[in-house]
């Protein structure tokens, strides 16, 4: 069986952007805010280089919230795959909830299972990809994330982004670090 990284996507890969209308940091609404850390294909190529798939999982939802147009949503979406795949095509699959069960478009608005802390993506992965899931770590910059992960029996690394959106603290992950490039670094140190 196989194994793998799945990171959250805005506060793992990207920044979070600043919306002057909501007073929080956010996923990007634009093409023009979105950009990668720098650190981002070091970090990927390390993973890749000890030879784990490596997947992106987030929860997109800011179309059913009718705070952008889906085709910007997904336009962000295909810039980082774009970005990743012109320097090595380093991650396997993109999976993106678009739902939120509090949402104003109605036909994005309801409870899903793709929705983290919800796992459907995880194990649509384990099944496609043959994964070992005990073997595989989620790297997400919000508790939901950690809860994602270890309901299916991954081991979870917090990166401790301070303009992360608060959540509450549900699950301890099994380690905490500062970025992307240092959860890499301690995911090859617990192989």
């Amino acid at each position: 069986m196989n194994r793998a990284v799945f990171l959250d996507r805005d506060g793992v890969t990207n920044p979070l952007i600043y919306n002057r209308l909501t007073m929080e940091y956010e996923s990007p609404h634009s093409l023009e805010d979105f950009g990668v850390y720098p650190f981002l294909l070091k970090s990927l190529r390390m993973l890749k280089s000890r030879g784990f798939y490596l997947f992106v999982v987030s929860n997109q939802p800011s179309y059913a919230k009718g705070k952008v147009s889906l085709e910007t949503i997904k336009a962000i979406g295909e810039s980082l795959r774009e970005y990743v795949d012109q320097n090595g095509k380093l991650i396997d699959e993109y999976y993106y909830c678009y739902h939120h069960p509090y949402g104003i478009v109605p036909e994005y608005s309801f409870p899903c299972e793709c929705r983290k802390p919800g796992t459907l993506f995880l194990k649509q992965a384990a099944k496609s990809f043959n994964l070992d899931l005990a073997e595989c770590f989620f790297i997400g910059d919000r508790y939901l994330d950690i809860q994602c992960g270890k309901s299916v029996g991954m081991k979870t690394i917090k990166i401790n982004n301070k303009n992360s959106q608060k959540d509450n603290q549900m699950e301890e992950p099994t380690v905490f670090a500062e970025n992307l490039y240092e959860a890499a670094k301690l995911i090859i140190s617990m192989m």
